[in-house]
């Protein structure tokens, strides 16, 4: 059976961390970079694992960069704090360890729970993910070390999984709220800097067709108030994506 690396990238998260890793104890290392947490984060995984390492925060896709570096073994499952790996999938992943090997990455569904309850439509179901890889054949990569969506890219293979990876995101929509302040911010400044630009027909049309899909087109609806407000909440992220962008171009102009 091959041995696997879990990784996990933590600041602060004190509240996620140990239901996270109670869900990858079964794992042969675990192995957390840590950004120099101020509360119980990095005392409560040394209860699991002496593979802790503090780095100075430097962006999703750098972080988790390092954090394979410090991987032993070639087969990684890499988690968010804020992740749980399901009964089912923790099963398939030992299977396909213990001799299955037809790939060098896989696919693995991520269910998002908001609001006291799964979201199976929006688009956020299944949202499949590359998480599981051979270190020497996956990348983690995204536009800039700070990028928000990062994605690992397999040089071979790739398969799918059925178990789910169970994600607690927002526990409240004001943390919900918080996340798209922070979120815009970087992906905005990011477009900027590419050279891309927006405008009024951007700022006006965009947000409206964003819920109509969610909410319409993939089917929110069926996933009750809840899927109301996810569909509103990420049509309020473009809008406010693009209102920052039209203010950073005003910005430079008015210089």
């Amino acid at each position: 059976m091959e041995k696997l690396s879990v990784t996990i990238i933590t600041f602060n998260e004190e509240k996620n961390i140990k239901d996270c890793l109670d869900s990858v104890k079964w794992a042969d290392e675990i192995v957390v970079i840590d950004s120099f947490s101020t509360d119980r984060t990095v005392e409560i995984c040394r209860e699991y694992t002496d593979r802790v390492y503090q780095n100075k925060w430097q962006g999703f896709v750098d972080q988790k960069k390092f954090a394979l570096t410090k991987a032993s073994h070639n087969w990684v499952l890499s988690i968010d704090a804020d992740e749980r790996i399901s009964d089912e999938l923790r099963e398939e992943i030992k299977e396909v360890l213990s001799g299955n090997l037809k790939y060098d990455g896989y696919y693995m569904p991520r269910k998002t729970f908001y609001i006291n309850r799964w979201i199976l439509h929006c688009g956020w179901y299944p949202d499949h993910k590359i998480r599981l890889f051979k270190k020497d054949k996956g990348r983690w990569e995204g536009t800039g070390g700070t990028a928000i969506h990062e994605s690992v890219k397999i040089n071979g293979r790739v398969g799918y999984l059925k178990g789910d990876i169970l994600h607690y995101s927002f526990p409240t929509i004001s943390s919900h709220l918080k996340t798209i302040n922070s979120f815009t911010s970087i992906s905005a400044s990011e477009n900027f800097k590419k050279g891309e630009r927006t405008g009024i027909l951007s700022i006006l049309l965009r947000p409206p067709f964003n819920f109509f899909k969610m909410y319409i087109l993939k089917l929110g609806f069926l996933d009750g108030l809840p899927g109301f407000i996810v569909s509103a909440l990420s049509s309020y992220h473009v809008f406010i994506k693009y209102a920052k962008m039209w203010e950073m171009e005003k910005q430079k102009t008015d210089r």
